[in-house]
């Protein structure tokens, strides 16, 4: 397994739709362990491929429960067949956006299809916290970004960290595509 280096605001490939996966095979479970792996060394609860320069509709999600567990969800080619009525805003931050928050609103309770690592495709219900992560992660997939799902006055006010967020970002893919020169 290894830690993989997470894409953030700025870099293009976060306003790139995922392409739907088509097989399962080594190297897809690969980038799932990986994921994981990334997601928990940075503290998160979940992470789109996107965020980890792969343009493929998977994602992980690790939420934890009263009782000391864990809720584990690796879904591929994930699609929302259920919101509720019923939302709640709550702050986001993001893997993404470093020391970035702000208030979104969603639904509740979602229902969630895909398929899970054997192939099988499963659907899971989820509320709360385990709800507004698998719409975050799916909106990544969909190459949207929280504070585009924040009112304009939030994000008027983030308008400065989010500038200098892109710039850092994009003086970083400069350096290193000139460095490959």
């Amino acid at each position: 397994m290894a830690i993989l280096p997470i894409r953030t605001w700025g870099h293009p490939i976060l306003k790139t739709r995922a392409k739907e996966i088509k097989t399962i095979d080594d190297r897809i479970l690969q980038l799932s362990q990986d994921m994981l792996e990334t997601m928990r060394s940075e503290d998160g609860i979940g992470l789109a491929a996107n965020q980890v320069g792969v343009a493929e509709r998977i994602f992980v999600v690790e939420i934890p429960c009263q009782d000391g567990k864990t809720s584990q969800h690796t879904l591929l080619n994930p699609v929302i067949t259920y919101r509720s009525k019923n939302k709640d805003t709550q702050e986001e931050g993001c893997l993404s956006f470093p020391e970035i928050f702000g208030p979104v609103e969603r639904p509740v309770e979602v229902e969630i299809v895909g398929e899970n690592l054997e192939g099988n495709q499963v659907s899971i219900r989820g509320a709360g916290l385990l709800a507004r992560a698998f719409q975050h992660e799916l909106d990544h997939l969909d190459g949207i970004v929280f504070v585009e799902r924040m009112n304009i006055v939030h994000r008027v006010m983030l308008n400065k960290p989010l500038r200098e967020l892109a710039r850092k970002t994009k003086a970083a893919l400069t350096n290193r595509n000139t460095a490959k020169l």
